[in-house]
């Protein structure tokens, strides 16, 4: 009973993530389209305002004419609308999921004693650390580099590199589903922590000195800026490793670091050519084209590498290895049991009989020979024999006499 609340927990948890993200994302994406694609306005009337840039949109059957402020409103409105929340939100949900599906279940989901046999506690503590530190080194390389002449490709290149190291080594210490996962919630950490210390503590001392009459220190709306553009090629990444648990080849490949990284860098570069788009199409950027056949190729040439070698042919006149289910039983009792047997049914599956053998038959061949994420981080030390076993025993038509 215990596991079915948990599950529930889990899927409406996992539901108001989704939709937090979703308006967090789209709030965020929308800005940078409009910021890019604002046009100098033609009336003396919006410039005399101190209006810098303009952009006229049709939607949903009206016009719409948004219009930014190159540093301030002579007179700033009683009602100003924020966007925080959404971001604030996602993270919270999004932690909260991490920690009931990976800090609660630390041994079966985080830890991977083939790479770090570390106790639940430390583990925790360490996978905690990510975030933390890649915040602190991030929020460091920004405030040195980020305000020096070819500040941004500094910044892009360092942030780049940590990222890499990051991702190296957490698929070195933890299990590679958790470790993909880690490293886009370190991110995505970093990007509520852009809006948290950074982009609105410094839109509120706007609004602060407007209302007092004081001069506006432009500073605040560079750096806004500045994260809030490292947030946008931050997203898609995130959105992948936040989506990569469903596709274990990715996490489960010998350089599944490697895998991460390059997909990575693909979403960034597509990301950066719908970021270019809008102002190429004002005249004030090189065609953004180039991006997305690059990010297209990153993508190619990964499925192309990644991909797994054919199946090697029997020799003509070969035996045919014969496997019964006696041979898979076996195997069933020492690998699976502990998790799917008369004692604890995860997921509501048993193995323990050849009825639920026979009913979970191909469940089992997809999960432990096909993707192999089963036992769960081999936490049973399963060998490729055993699944290889398994799956002759399914393309014989899964016996179970």
């Amino acid at each position: 009973m215990e596991s079915y609340y948990l599950d529930w927990a889990n899927l409406l948890l996992r539901w108001v993530h989704v939709i937090t993200a979703v308006a967090w994302i789209g709030a965020s994406f929308y800005f940078v389209m409009l910021d890019n694609s604002l046009e100098k306005p033609e009336d003396q009337e919006s410039l005399d305002k101190g209006v810098g840039g303009e952009q006229w949109a049709v939607h949903g059957g009206g016009f719409y004419n948004l219009q930014k402020y190159t540093l301030s409103p002579k007179k700033l409105p009683e009602h100003l609308h924020w966007s925080y929340w959404e971001s604030y939100s996602t993270w919270l949900t999004g932690f909260g999921l991490f920690t009931m599906s990976y800090l609660w279940n630390a041994s079966t989901y985080l830890i991977d004693k083939s790479k770090m046999d570390w106790q639940p506690g430390a583990a925790i503590g360490v996978a905690l650390a990510f975030f933390v530190v890649f915040w602190i080194v991030y929020d460091a390389i920004c405030q040195i580099f980020g305000q020096r002449k070819n500040g941004d490709t500094i910044v892009g290149v360092l942030v780049a590199v940590f990222i890499a190291f990051a991702a190296w080594l957490a698929c070195h210490w933890f299990a590679g589903r958790a470790a993909f996962l880690l490293v886009g919630a370190m991110m995505a950490t970093t990007m509520s922590g852009n809006v948290f210390f950074w982009i609105i503590p410094g839109q509120r001392k706007n609004v602060a000195a407007l209302r007092e009459g004081r001069p506006v220190d432009p500073i605040h709306g560079q750096r806004g800026k500045q994260r809030s553009v490292h947030n946008t090629y931050f997203t898609l990444p995130v959105v992948f490793a936040m989506l990569s648990n469903h596709y274990s080849f990715t996490y489960t490949n010998q350089y599944n670091w490697i895998v991460l990284l390059l997909i990575m860098l693909g979403g960034a570069a597509i990301r950066q050519f719908f970021v270019v788009r809008h102002r190429f199409k004002l005249g004030n950027a090189r065609n953004p084209i180039p991006y997305a056949l690059f990010g297209i190729a990153v993508l190619g040439l990964t499925i192309v590498w990644m991909k797994p070698e054919p199946a090697a042919e029997p020799a003509p006149g070969a035996a045919v290895q014969k496997v019964s289910y006696g041979d898979v039983q076996k195997i069933f009792e020492a690998r699976c049991y502990m998790c799917h047997g008369a004692q604890v049914q995860m997921k509501n599956v048993r193995l323990d009989s050849p009825d639920q053998v026979a009913a979970h038959a191909q469940a089992v061949y997809q999960q432990a020979v096909v993707t192999k994420i089963m036992p769960m981080n081999n936490a049973t030390g399963i060998t490729d024999a055993e699944r290889a076993m398994i799956g002759k025993w399914f393309e014989a038509g899964a016996p179970t006499k």
